[in-house]
């Protein structure tokens, strides 16, 4: 390497948290932070960290795109026979992490996830563009594949099969709804204080209650 990656530094600059400006309500923190980044020229303000958990313990992780907060939910797409997707239907503990570097900020969201209903999952796929729909189809995600050719070749021939057709969603292709527990908003601060703010749901019904905490940095 060209440099020792134990002396690369940087200072945190750009922002503060504090309990009297931030939210009751962690969506509502979330959107205001998601409207930041979202304005700020973040390469990819909705890309978000799944963490998921194997049968035996094991955590494996990807990044995904948020899709949507709807109805208390984080939705999320993908395939269901995927590593995630199978991983999820024997546990359906998540975590979603977002990190905005632009911003210096993090927010990391513990929940439950279960299976979108499919017409929400149908509603999303047909906006979706032609070329996703059709890969959509035919990949087996997180499975072996022989070549990047084999792929293509059943792009082309799917893509072949259905010319002049509406494309239809899959079955093993749909929707995740991730409904929090925890909230942790984490703002980097000059000398490694870091603001970090938990929300814990305290009560789900019939109106959620959460409550917050500060953390140590």
């Amino acid at each position: 390497m060209d440099s020792q990656l134990s002396d690369i530094r940087k200072e945190y600059k750009k922002g503060k948290l504090t309990r009297n400006t931030i939210s009751e309500n962690p969506f509502e923190q979330f959107a205001r932070w998601l409207d930041d980044a979202l304005h700020c020229g973040e390469d990819e303000p909705t890309a978000m960290i799944a963490a998921t958990v194997s049968p035996d313990g094991r955590p494996s992780t990807r990044t995904v795109l948020l899709k949507g907060v709807e109805n208390g939910r984080f939705i999320f797409f993908t395939n269901y026979e995927s590593r995630k997707g199978r991983q999820l239907a024997a546990n359906p503990h998540i975590s979603l992490s977002f990190v905005w570097h632009k911003l210096e900020r993090q927010v990391h969201i513990e929940g439950i996830a279960e299976r979108c209903a499919p017409r929400e999952s149908d509603a999303y796929f047909s906006t979706r563009p032609y070329k996703s729909r059709i890969g959509a189809r035919i990949s087996p995600q997180s499975r072996v594949i022989g070549s990047r050719m084999e792929i293509i070749r059943a792009f082309v021939k799917e893509a072949a099969k259905l010319a002049g057709q509406t494309v239809q969603r899959p079955d093993n292709w749909g929707g995740f709804a991730v409904t929090p527990t925890r909230f942790e908003f984490w703002q980097g601060r000059e000398s490694r204080l870091h603001d970090r703010f938990r929300y814990t749901l305290r009560e789900a019904a019939p109106v959620p209650a959460w409550t917050i905490l500060r953390l140590a940095p």
